[in-house]
């Protein structure tokens, strides 16, 4: 599945990350894949990461992309993209309710 990424533009956690050359912190950007991925799929759980990987920094404006799929043990495997240039890569796991 294919999702865009909007987010405020500048995002507010800019203001402090590197200024002069502010770039998007990695936990906001899995944050946000995570919430859309919530909302596509209506699961409403916890969400274990079995790998992250971060390519390269966001900068201000970004045009982000979140493309995954269910891989056959069940995680997901996601990409994102700022305008076609891989960002993050890895694998989560969706965890049963206690």
């Amino acid at each position: 599945m294919k999702l865009p990424l909007p987010l405020p533009s500048p995002h507010p956690s800019l203001e402090g990350h590197f200024p002069g050359e502010p770039i998007l912190p990695g936990v906001v950007l899995l944050d946000e894949a995570l919430h859309a991925i919530e909302a596509a799929s209506g699961a409403h759980g916890r969400w274990r990461i079995g790998s992250v990987k971060f390519l390269g920094a966001v900068s201000q404006h970004p045009t982000l992309l979140l493309e995954y799929e269910r891989a056959p043990s069940g995680a997901l495997r996601f990409t994102i993209t700022d305008t076609g240039r891989p960002v993050a890569t890895g694998t989560l796991t969706e965890l049963d309710g206690d």
